[in-house]
């Protein structure tokens, strides 16, 4: 059970930075597409969308490690005990 929690967190973690890292470049991509070309500015919408899939993505980062760093404890102490 200990080593599917971990690879649990280990998954939770990995997804919330790819979120992370993917919300971020859609938001500094807007940014550039509007600087370069005098296109239309990204609706507040649009940014809105972006800023909350920013955030998901770290909960779910932190949530992550939270649950890899349990996992660490409680192994730890289980071992503690058998020895």
């Amino acid at each position: 059970m200990q080593i599917s929690a971990f690879t649990a967190g280990l998954s939770s973690l990995h997804s919330g930075q790819q979120r992370t890292e993917r919300a971020a470049g859609e938001i500094a991509g807007a940014s550039l597409a509007h600087a370069e070309v005098a296109a239309v500015a990204p609706t507040s919408a649009d940014l809105a969308v972006q800023l909350v899939e920013l955030q998901q993505g770290k909960i779910e980062a932190e949530a992550g490690a939270k649950l890899i760093k349990t996992t660490d404890e409680v192994l730890g102490t289980l071992i503690d005990t058998r020895a």
